[in-house]
């Protein structure tokens, strides 16, 4: 068996700094958001995205491994340098969702007292491009690994978890903001402008 391009080398160098560059600010986000989930609106979405991403990320990484019959048969490299290029640009997109929400930007499901809608940067095209980074980073996780089920796992789980999330937020700020949220709503695509 090969090992997929992730694990060698130069490969397994680029990959694994972009994977711990995506990461470590996910690790203070979701410390954060543990000593916050109490009072929040959250209905258990943070944990869920939690097992959820985790699980994908096992069972994704260990999938070329395991089930090597479902290896992709041609362009491992075009697979890699396209997934990594796929995970760079969500976890960018991430960071840039970060910086626009700024404090408003909580791991946990929390209207503050003084929120409000924020239609710019990203957030002026679809109402939720964090979670359209974050699925894209493991999305394209799957493909750089190069395995059909990695990729299947690493996408399918994350839109999964997300999607709960989206639907626990939008009820949080439907409840707290009320009409202003929902024009917001009515203007603007979840995910993938004017698609979805």
């Amino acid at each position: 068996m090969i090992a997929p391009l992730p694990f060698q080398w130069p490969y397994a160098l680029i990959f694994w700094i972009v994977f711990a560059w995506a990461f470590a600010p996910e690790f203070a986000i979701v410390s954060r958001a543990r000593r916050a989930a109490a009072g929040s609106d959250d209905a258990g979405s943070m944990r869920l995205i939690m097992i959820g991403n985790e699980a994908a990320m096992v069972f994704g990484i260990s999938a070329p491994w395991l089930l090597p019959f479902a290896t992709l048969p041609a362009h491992r490299v075009a697979a890699f340098w396209g997934g990594t290029s796929l995970f760079l640009a969500g976890t960018l997109l991430r960071r840039h969702c970060f910086r626009v929400l700024g404090r408003f930007f909580t791991g946990s499901v929390t209207v503050q007292a003084d929120h409000e809608v924020i239609d710019r940067g990203a957030y002026h095209w679809v109402r939720h491009p964090s979670y359209t980074g974050g699925m894209a980073m493991f999305s394209g996780m799957g493909i750089a690994f190069g395995n059909w089920i990695s990729i299947a796992l690493l996408t399918a789980i994350p839109i999964a978890v997300y999607s709960y999330r989206v639907a626990v937020e939008e009820r949080a700020l439907l409840k707290r903001l009320g009409e202003p949220y929902r024009a917001y709503m009515e203007r603007r695509k979840r995910f993938i402008p004017f698609v979805i």
